[in-house]
Order: C-alpha cells, then structure tokens, then sequence
C-alpha cells in the first residue's frame, strides 16, 4: 500500500523527537518542550456559562451553519487592538491558526514552487510545506533583533519572486524576538514593492508582557498581506479556533479550499467564544493570563542567570512562550536532549528542530517554554538543565 502513496510521503515520517515527547509525558518529566499555555488559567467556569447559554438559548447550535458574524464583530474589534482596520466580510474562521496557514499555503504554492521565511522559524510550518516539495529561500535571522530585512531585501532583488514570505513578528516561534516597528513598516513596504505576500503568524500578538503591544505588520500594509490570529493561546486551544484577515477575493478563495478541508468551522465553539467575548470576562481574563505568564518569564530568567550565567546567553521575550537559550558552539542540542530524557528527565526542543536551512547556531541551541509550568517547577527544571549542562563543559 505504501506504493501507492503520494511521492512526497516516501521521505517523510514521524519526528522521534514527537515520539520521544510523548514517551516522556509522565509526572516524573518536567516538559519545557512543547509550546502549551497554562490549563490553570483557561477561563473554564466562564466558558461553560457560555457554552450553557449557547446550548440552552440559541437556535440551533450544532448545526452546520455558515461562520458565525457576532464573532467576526468581535475579532473586527480585536484586530483594531492591532492597529488593522477591516471589515467582517475581510475576516475567515479556521479551525485554529495552523489551518489558516495551510490554506493559505494551499491557495498561494504551486508543487515545486519557492517560498521565503526565516532560516530559523516555526516547525508547524516546515511540515506544511513537505506536500509541496518546495524551494525554500531562507533569510538571516536574530533572537534578539530579528529578521535580517536588509538581506530579505538584497534576496528579493536577486532571486525569483517567492509565492509567499512567512514571518512571526511578535514573540517568535522558537527565537521570542518581537520586531521593532521601523522593521514591521519596511516588511510591508517589500511585500507591496515586490508583489510577494506575506503571512504574518500572530498567535501571540495579544500576549504583549511590557506595556509595548507594537501594531501588526497587516496595520502598514492593507494588500497582499494575511494576517493570521488564534484563540489557542489567548484562550484555550481546544476551541480550535483561528482567523485570517484578507481582502475579500482572497477569502472567496479560501471558503472553497477550507470547503473541501472539513466543510466548516465548528459552529458550537463559534457560538461559545463569541458569548464569551461580548462579556467582560475576556478583558479580565487576558490582563490575568498576562500577569501570570509574565511572572512565569521573569521566573525561568531568574533561575537562568543564577545557573548559566557567564556559560550561555538567551532571550527576554517581551511577547509569546518561548526563551531561545544559546550555549557554547562545540555544544550539540540534540545531544544534551537525548541525555536529558535519560538523566535529569527535563524536556526541550533541539534548535536544529526549527532549521529550514543550514544554520551552525541552531545546533547549540535550544528553545524553552515557560508559560506551562508553576515556578516550582521552572526553577527545578532550570537546575536540573543547568547540572546537565556543566558536566557537558
């Protein structure tokens, strides 16, 4: 049967660094891996009044329906938080961020075709181009300053025109860099000079920790770029949940693509998350949830520089989940990740994960989520990190 299989199938398989996550799921493993928000503070009493009220009260809420327009009013005032003006009709429900980008992915590469993001960037990404069998153009990019956009732009005068250009500008996804805003106007500028589109990933533009929420690259540049936002991470990823802002030919499109993904996005959750926003929970909510990862950031921070410091270097994310921690360069990752499971019982995830292309730094590095474990816990985990570590030097 394998025979018969799509082409691009033969070479891809399962990551056993998902194999070795789920092995190491159990209570005696402190998992810095996967990029989870914290199921303590999911608004789970408010969500089910909602869900109680939707079910009791609305017309016909497990229904196929189309999408449902009391939530694209309220992800309309959502966007304006983000410096981006539109309409409902510019906005389209996806079942969480990960499809937004597949349908885009769908609507803008053609098999073989080539496609630009950073040479570090999102794993998610990296697999829903494998189909595609792509060229893949990759930028230069820092943890701290971001994607290079003056090479982004000497590649762009050189090379053939990507189908699409794919950047996180807020609390990237594995760096944690947030770029500045001179950076978010000359990204839309390119876009537009060169016709490329841009997706833009901001499932953590919301999570902004130091009174900086900087405005969407999509606020600088109405045409040619898709915004794509999540309630994953804002509110609790099992809504499934997500959106793309896009003029409106292009959302034509996409209700055709998404049509023959899986016909519609759930209207119950729909239904459930727009009850939710209309009420002043969400505010409350996102203020908490904002005090409580901030907390868990400058925890990991803490206890990073009182046992790695003078030994490596890392982020201060002013958005997101996620520290990029840079360690010596004869220091192998993946190396100190397979002797982590079977030692100090510390997950993470190897730098060299996130390479979309041959990037040397990636490989002694490493990246950390703090926004899914207490600080008891990210202080134990840091240390036992920290012992494996030194006795690597």
């Amino acid at each position: 049967m394998t025979q018969r299989l799509a082409a691009w199938t033969q070479h891809t398989q399962r990551s056993a660094l998902q194999d070795m996550l789920e092995i190491t799921s159990g209570p005696e493993y402190i998992s810095f891996g996967l990029g989870l928000p914290n199921a303590a503070c999911f608004p789970t009493e408010q969500l089910a009044l909602s869900a109680n009220e939707v079910l009791l009260r609305q017309s016909n809420p497990l229904q196929y329906a189309p999408s449902f327009e009391p939530l694209k009013r309220q992800i309309q005032e959502l966007m304006s938080r983000r410096g981006v003006t539109c309409s409902t009709s510019q906005i389209f429900l996806t079942a969480g961020a990960q499809q937004g980008i597949q349908l885009l992915a769908r609507l803008l590469l053609d098999p073989g075709g080539t496609v630009m993001t950073e040479e570090v960037t999102y794993t998610g990404f990296l697999q829903i181009l494998e189909p595609f069998q792509p060229r893949i153009l990759t930028v230069p990019t820092d943890p701290v300053t971001g994607i290079d956009v003056d090479r982004l732009e000497t590649i762009l005068q050189k090379e053939e025109r990507p189908a699409c250009l794919y950047v996180i500008p807020s609390g990237h996804n594995p760096l944690g860099y947030t770029l500045s805003r001179e950076k978010r106007q000359r990204l839309a500028r390119l876009a537009a000079e060169y016709e490329v589109p841009l997706i833009e990933d901001d499932p953590y533009g919301f999570l902004a920790y130091d009174d900086l929420e900087l405005p969407a690259v999509k606020s600088f540049q109405s045409d040619g770029v898709y915004y794509v936002g999540s309630f994953s991470k804002i509110l609790a990823p099992g809504l499934r949940l997500g959106w793309i802002v896009a003029d409106e030919a292009i959302i034509e499109k996409l209700s055709i693509v998404k049509e023959a993904a899986d016909i519609n996005t759930a209207t119950l959750t729909q239904r459930i998350a727009a009850d939710f926003l209309a009420k002043d929970a969400f505010e409350l909510h996102l203020r908490h949830l904002l005090l409580e990862y901030k907390s868990r950031r400058d925890c990991m921070l803490e206890h990073l520089s009182a046992q790695l410091d003078g030994i490596g270097a890392w982020t201060t994310p002013s958005n997101g989940m996620f520290i990029w921690v840079r360690l010596p360069a004869h220091l192998d990752a993946m190396t100190l990740f397979q002797e982590s499971i079977a030692t100090e019982k510390v997950t993470f995830f190897p730098g060299n994960v996130f390479a979309a292309g041959q990037n040397g730094n990636a490989s002694s590095s490493f990246r950390l989520n703090f926004s899914f474990n207490d600080p008891g816990k990210i202080e134990e985990g840091v240390a036992r990190l920290s012992r494996l570590v030194k006795r690597h030097l």
